[in-house]
């Protein structure tokens, strides 16, 4: 089946991941270029090590936000998720609030519920079952919802608490910053609808258009207009769009023709995970996003 090729008028907007895994004086060139190439978002990893990089270089994601905001001036910035597993909603809301100030309001919350991986035992802690997983990402986001609304914030939760939290002076975009909600079981997909402005998955699912079809159902029973809420695909686990350009095109044809408004890639690596080629990328921002 033949799929309509992305284009500068194609309805999918393109994103890009760049992991946080060399020295700033490697990765700054990158962020730059990503904005200098036309993506109209750019992402890091929230983690505190990441499958195979575990014994390898790899840098915290705020930190690292923060200093691309510094060095550019139009492209969107984001976690690409940050999770329960390590962080809490207040110290995250003040830090969240921080880098939204200093990127005058270009930040993106990417949020998830997280994994069985090595954040969720970093801090000492045994792993979640997916039901307490569950209930704490529910929390998790409610609260950060409420923190970075309120000047004030107090709750008393099963997991999280607060109290007093201050937001001031309060994050640059009003109400709060956008939140981009990662969520595949229909649970999630309804926190995304009743928080989130975008909801984000993954390319290795081999479902796009059964969960649009679920995804645009949860937000009619809901009462919320399906096309008030993006729908991001992180591609690169099931797929290599920047093998070739024809497989980029047939990737992003593919999610567009689904129903997806934003389909992210990630940086090319010389070696995997995300083996690609940095010719192919220049010649999408050439042809695609110029």
């Amino acid at each position: 089946m033949s799929h309509p090729s992305a284009s500068a008028s194609s309805p999918i907007r393109l994103g890009i991941v760049i992991l946080p895994e060399d020295r700033w004086s490697v990765m700054q060139e990158r962020w730059v270029a990503a904005e200098e190439y036309g993506f109209g978002h750019a992402w890091t990893y929230d983690h505190l090590t990441w499958q195979m990089f575990r014994d390898k270089p790899w840098f915290g994601a705020i930190p690292t936000l923060t200093a691309a905001a510094m060095v550019t001036s139009q492209i969107r910035l984001g976690t690409l998720v940050a999770s329960p597993n390590f962080r809490h909603p207040v110290p995250f809301a003040k830090e969240s609030m921080t880098l939204d100030d200093v990127s005058l309001g270009r930040l993106v919350l990417g949020i998830g519920a997280g994994g069985d991986g090595w954040d969720a035992t970093a801090l000492g802690l045994s792993i979640w079952s997916p039901a307490e997983r569950a209930d704490r990402f529910a929390e998790f986001v409610r609260l950060l919802d409420r923190l970075l609304r309120e000047s004030e914030t107090s709750h008393s939760g099963e997991f999280y608490s607060a109290d007093g939290a201050r937001a001031l002076p309060g994050s640059v975009q009003q109400p709060r910053i956008p939140f981009a909600i990662a969520a595949n079981g229909p649970r999630g997909m309804r926190l995304a609808i009743e928080i989130g402005e975008t909801w984000v998955t993954t390319d290795d699912r081999g479902s796009e258009s059964d969960d649009i079809a679920r995804l645009d159902d949860l937000c009619d029973k809901a009462g919320r207009s399906p096309e008030s809420l993006s729908r991001l695909v992180l591609t690169g686990f099931s797929n290599s769009p920047l093998r070739s350009i024809s497989e980029f095109e047939d990737v992003a044809g593919r999610y567009a023709e689904a129903g997806f408004t934003d389909m992210v890639i990630h940086w090319p690596r010389e070696t995997g995970p995300f083996e690609g080629s940095r010719e192919v990328l220049e010649r999408i921002a050439s042809e695609y996003l110029g």
